[in-house]
């Protein structure tokens, strides 16, 4: 007899981790246009974190204002896929690929359906689904903010914040394009970042960047622990700020600051598209990006893994085993 159910983790309401529960859930069904996709592995991201807490606020016009819209969480993957509903041209059963959910979750299963047009790619042959279902949404991220600023050959770039998620995937999408890169994070990360393709590392606990000598053409804040303002000090007259993590300031200066500082910012929500996907994916077979692992997880510790990431202390990215 057919099985019609999978394993899923689940959050019915709003909390700390242990709100996550693995559960059996129904396996969905690709319809017309959609592919039904084996999650190998996914990842804990900091969107995450916050859906499940329900926090800020603001998180919950999006998720769910009272409980969470989709009560299966997680937003990036690596699998392969299953089997394709009518009309699906692009993948069949049996490639691998990898993506996002974009705004939705549904990840933290085994098995997730997606539309032929969302964000999927197929999956170069040399990585690991455990490396590639952590790249997605730091790349796209980081891809995004770096095209805005203007990324090319040889500029000068600082990537404050170098150590997570989307700063290990700017660093090593920066110097895909050949730009000479200044990574900000603290010391004990150093060697991480350096082995990523980091020209300079700057110790964020024992050195202030903003009194550095040298000058850059685009500033990219990641954490959110610096600002246009602070950085004002090592940027050329014509150089980008971007910024993924926002200081609240920023947001003064790109929308009431004077007209030559508001048309250097990039400071908002960024968009995920196929076509960018399809980049990284070739940066991925080309042997310029790679997942940076920190720690991996099987599925039914996915609350552990949301304690682990919450303490701010992971280098790249948590991993979490679903199909192994």
């Amino acid at each position: 007899m057919k099985n019609n159910n999978m394993n899923a983790v689940v959050h019915k309401t709003y909390g700390d981790p242990s709100v996550l529960v693995l559960t059996t859930v129904e396996k969905p069904t690709p319809g017309k246009g959609e592919i039904l996709v084996a999650i190998k592995n996914t990842s804990v991201t900091a969107g995450d974190v916050l859906i499940r807490k329900g926090s800020p606020i603001v998180v919950r016009f999006i998720s769910g204002l009272f409980k969470p819209r989709n009560p299966i969480l997680g937003h990036e993957y690596a699998g392969i896929v299953e089997s394709t509903g009518a009309g699906v041209q692009t993948f069949q059963a049996g490639d691998r690929v990898f993506g996002s959910t974009g705004t939705k979750s549904g990840t933290y299963a085994e098995y997730m359906v997606v539309k032929e047009d969302d964000i999927i790619a197929k999956l170069p042959e040399n990585i690991s689904y455990e490396s590639a279902g952590t790249i997605p949404v730091g790349a796209l991220t980081a891809l995004y903010f770096l095209q805005k600023g203007g990324i090319s050959k040889e500029k000068n770039v600082l990537i404050h914040g170098a150590s997570g998620s989307v700063g290990t995937a700017a660093v090593q999408i920066a110097k895909a394009y050949g730009a000479a890169v200044t990574a900000v994070c603290s010391g004990d990360k150093k060697p991480f970042v350096q082995a990523l393709g980091a020209d300079r590392v700057i110790d964020n606990k024992t050195e202030d960047f903003s009194k550095s000598a040298e000058r850059f053409d685009l500033v990219f804040n990641v954490a959110g622990q610096t600002s246009f303002k602070e950085c004002q000090a090592v940027m050329k007259p014509k150089a980008m700020y971007v910024a993924s993590s926002a200081h609240s300031s920023d947001y003064g200066k790109m929308f009431f600051g004077k007209k030559a500082d508001r048309s250097r910012i990039v400071a908002n929500l960024m968009k995920e598209s196929k076509e960018n996907l399809e980049e990284i994916a070739r940066m991925i077979a080309a042997g310029k990006l790679k997942g940076v692992v920190d720690k991996l997880f099987a599925l039914n510790e996915l609350a552990a893994a949301h304690r682990y990431v919450e303490k701010g202390k992971k280098i790249g990215n948590v991993s979490i085993i679903v199909n192994a």
